[in-house]
């Protein structure tokens, strides 16, 4: 078996650069995940592990032979370079090169009667991890990112959604794109904001339906609003007029959820 010792290896250099910088995960098409958890659940989502990392204290071979297949490569190393590569203080000590997926809208598969939630421009890496974790809490069709501001394979996203970046559909695309999208398949999209909006349990959401979310300091742009199926409203009673979009996402799908019988 491969061992690697030494950070200022050009191969661990190169993982290094997959952690920090956007442009080497897109030219290489692969990122890394940390954690068994997120490894196991990046296996269901069929994403494709091209190498695997370990540190034998934490983690034995054996205990990574019954998660991969052999056609992955294991490599031993020490502690010091799993420190360098390690984005979080308390993993299992396992690391793995992954390749990434396209996202596109014409890869989704729907059900007969999707729930889909739509984001328009989440910047904050925590807020797309909070909303990918409730998609999966609601075991929604799809996650759509429009005008997306961050690389979803950031490792801050990863992160955050603790796996359910794997255990999603997602697609991106630009909000006349993914517009366009949802009147092509017919599904109703409703949007949260402030402007023309009609309290969100008042809505039928049991047939095809999108919700759609903006970020906290400007909202949804006016293309959304202006092509809903009906603005909604979360009413509220103290003093600010918005909350934490994975808040109000999570209020908005399990409404949904709860009209479907969940």
């Amino acid at each position: 078996m491969k061992q690697i010792t030494s950070v200022q290896n050009p191969f661990i250099k190169s993982l290094v650069l997959l952690q920090e910088k956007a442009k080497a995960r897109k030219q290489t098409g692969t990122f890394l995940i940390e954690g068994l958890r997120e490894i196991s659940l990046a296996l269901k989502g069929s994403y494709e592990l091209e190498t695997i990392l370990f540190l034998p204290e934490l983690v034995t071979e054996h205990e990574i032979s019954k998660l991969v297949n052999s056609s992955v490569q294991l490599i031993e190393i020490n502690r010091e370079v799993y420190q360098k590569l390690a984005y979080r203080d308390t993993t299992e000590g396992v690391l793995a090169v992954a390749k990434t997926k396209s996202m596109q809208l014409s890869d989704l598969k729907l059900s007969d009667n999707p729930l889909i939630l739509v984001a328009e421009a989440p910047e904050k890496p925590g807020n797309i991890g909070a909303l990918l974790r409730t998609a999966d809490a609601a075991n929604l069709d799809a996650v759509l990112i429009a005008n997306p501001k961050s690389d979803l394979y950031n490792p801050n996203i990863v992160r955050s959604s603790v796996g359910c970046l794997f255990t999603n559909q997602i697609a991106t695309g630009t909000t006349s794109e993914i517009i366009a999208f949802l009147q092509e398949k017919r599904i109703a999209f409703y949007c949260a904001t402030l402007q023309n909006s009609t309290s969100y349990h008042t809505q039928n959401f049991t047939t095809s339906t999108a919700l759609v979310v903006g970020t906290e300091a400007t909202g949804l742009t006016q293309d959304w609003r202006d092509a809903a199926t009906q603005n909604i409203i979360i009413p509220m009673q103290g003093e600010i007029d918005s909350m934490n979009v994975s808040v109000a996402a999570a209020i908005l799908i399990f409404e949904a959820k709860r009209q479907r019988g969940f």
